[in-house]
């Protein structure tokens, strides 16, 4: 496993950190009218589907649940695997692995938190880039219908 060496402050031996890959989850969220995808507020910059990191102690569908909430305002239901996404690129920030879910959304989806706009897309009139590696997931999920 890679990992850094620290130093002990009490004895001076070696420590070492090992470096691992962060769960995210992503979540293809169902409407009457298409898929619902946010405009990130933060880097990088660009249309996402919605999701996040998953908070220690979190289960991967607790965290689906509240980040579909933060994001979009929506509450989900039928909550279903759709895949695992882990190349270590996907994300430059760093090497993350995302779980992805689809989920059924009824309402009005609006805004908020990590997003400052928020859109329902047709999957043949997606924009033209997306964020990470959603547009090899959203083919994927294409795939499946």
């Amino acid at each position: 496993m890679p990992f850094n060496a620290l130093t002990c402050p009490s004895c001076g031996s070696p420590v070492k950190q090992y470096q691992n890959p962060v769960p995210a989850v992503d979540i293809i969220i169902e409407t009457d009218y298409g898929i619902v995808l946010i405009e990130r507020r933060n880097e990088p910059f660009g249309w996402a589907l919605p999701g996040g990191f998953v908070d220690y102690g979190e289960s991967l569908e607790a965290a689906a649940f509240r980040e579909a909430r933060e994001e979009t305002s929506l509450e989900i239901s039928d909550l279903r695997l759709l895949g695992c996404y882990s190349d270590p690129g996907r994300d430059k920030r760093m090497h993350t692995i995302s779980t992805v879910y689809t989920a059924k959304a009824h309402g009005i989806p609006c805004a908020a938190d990590d997003a400052i706009n928020i859109a329902v897309y047709k999957l043949d009139s997606l924009p033209e880039q997306l964020c990470f590696d959603h547009a090899q997931i959203l083919a994927d999920y294409a795939k499946t219908l």
